[in-house]
C-alpha cells in the first residue's frame, strides 16, 4: 500500500457568515496548498468542524474537494461519526466519488476504553470501502481514547486488509516511533504535531504528516523536511522554531480552529466564522493576534497564493 511522502493538510470548512457551507473557494484553496507544497487534503476532521456538519454538507464538501483538487493532489475524507452507520456511508461515499482514501478518529460519544472496541469501529467503516487505504486519526485529547497504538497496530494486522496506517496527534514520540517500527515498518505512521515535525524526523523514519497549520504556515513546515533531506539541521531548527512560535500565537486565541481560521483572513483569504459553540474572535482579538504575527515576522514567511 503506497504511504505518503510529504504533508497534507488538514483544512477548514470555508463558511458564508449565516453560518452556511461555501463552497467557493476550494478550487483556489486547493491551488494556494498545493503552491506550498502540501501534498494533499485531510478533509471534514478536526480542523474543518467535521463533527458540526450536517452529512449531506459533509458529501457536499467531500465532492467538491474531489471535484477542484489540483493534478496528484491527494483527497482523504475524514468520515468518523458518533453514529456507525453514518460513518459506513460517508465512507461508501467517499470511494464513489473518487476520494484518494478515508480515515477516522474514535467518536467523542460513546467512549472507546477497550482496543477490541476500537477495531470494530473501525473494521466496519474500512469494509465499506475496501480499495481505499483507511487510516485511524489518533487524537485522544478530543475524544478520550487513550489507547496504546501499538497495540491496535498489532489487532488490526491480517484482519483489516486496507488499513493504511495512522495519523498520530499525540505527545508521545517514543509510542509513535514504536509504531513506526512495528514489521519493518509495515504501517503508515503519519505525523500528526507541526510542534514536532523535525523530532520525528531524526528518530529516522517519519515521511509523510498531516497538520493544521500547514494552511496559513505550510511553507515552513515543508522547509523543515527539506532541510532535514539536504542535511541542513541548523535550518531545520530555525523553521521548526519559527513554527512553534507561530503555534504559541495561536495558543492565546483559542488555537487552530479559531485562532488559525482568523489567520487566513488576515493573509487575504477569509473562510468565515467557525460554527457555534466556537467562540469566534472578536475585532479586538484578530488586532492582537495580528500584531504578534507581526512581531515574528509572520505575513513574510507565511503561505502565499
Amino acid at each position: 500500500m503506497e504511504k505518503i511522502i510529504g504533508l497534507i493538510d488538514a483544512p477548514f470548512t470555508p463558511f458564508r457568515a449565516n453560518g452556511d457551507v461555501n463552497l467557493e473557494p476550494i478550487a483556489a484553496y486547493g491551488a494556494m496548498l498545493k503552491k506550498n507544497g502540501l501534498q494533499g487534503v485531510f478533509i471534514n476532521g478536526s480542523s474543518g468542524e467535521g463533527y458540526m456538519l450536517t452529512t449531506d454538507e459533509r458529501k457536499a464538501l467531500a465532492e467538491e474537494w474531489v471535484k477542484q483538487a489540483p493534478k496528484g493532489f491527494k483527497v482523504i475524507v475524514h468520515v468518523g461519526s458518533c453514529c456507525l452507520r453514518e460513518s459506513v456511508a460517508l465512507a461508501r461515499h467517499a470511494a464513489e466519488i473518487g476520494a484518494w482514501g478515508i480515515g477516522a478518529m474514535a467518536p467523542p460519544f460513546p467512549h472507546i476504553g477497550r482496543i477490541e472496541e476500537l477495531v470494530k469501529y473501525c473494521e466496519q467503516i474500512a469494509a465499506a470501502a475496501p480499495n481505499l487505504p483507511f487510516y485511524y486519526y489518533h487524537i485522544p485529547a478530543f475524544n478520550g481514547a487513550f489507547l496504546p497504538m501499538l497495540d491496535l497496530l498489532k489487532a488490526v494486522d491480517g484482519r483489516i486488509p486496507n488499513f493504511a496506517g495512522i495519523k498520530y496527534t499525540y505527545e508521545s514520540l517514543y509510542e509513535y516511533n514504536q509504531c513506526r517500527l512495528y514489521a519493518n515498518g509495515k504501517f503508515d505512521m503519519l505525523h500528526g504535531q507541526d510542534e514536532t515535525i523535525l523530532p520525528s524526523l531524526a528518530q529516522g523514519g517519519a515521511q509523510g504528516g498531516i497538520g493544521g497549520t500547514t494552511n496559513y504556515n505550510g511553507r515552513e513546515l515543508v522547509a523543515i523536511i527539506d532541510a532535514w533531506k539536504n542535511g541542513d539541521v541548523e535550518a531545520a531548527r530555525r523553521h521548526q522554531n519559527f513554527a512553534q512560535e507561530v503555534i504559541n500565537v495561536i495558543c492565546h486565541y483559542r488555537g487552530n480552529i479559531v485562532g488559525g481560521k482568523r489567520i487566513m483572513k488576515l493573509m487575504g483569504f477569509d473562510l468565515g466564522p467557525n460554527r457555534v459553540p466556537f467562540q469566534n474572535m472578536t475585532d479586538e482579538e484578530e488586532a492582537r493576534m495580528k500584531a504578534e504575527l507581526d512581531a515574528i515576522d509572520f505575513f513574510n514567511k507565511c503561505n502565499q497564493f
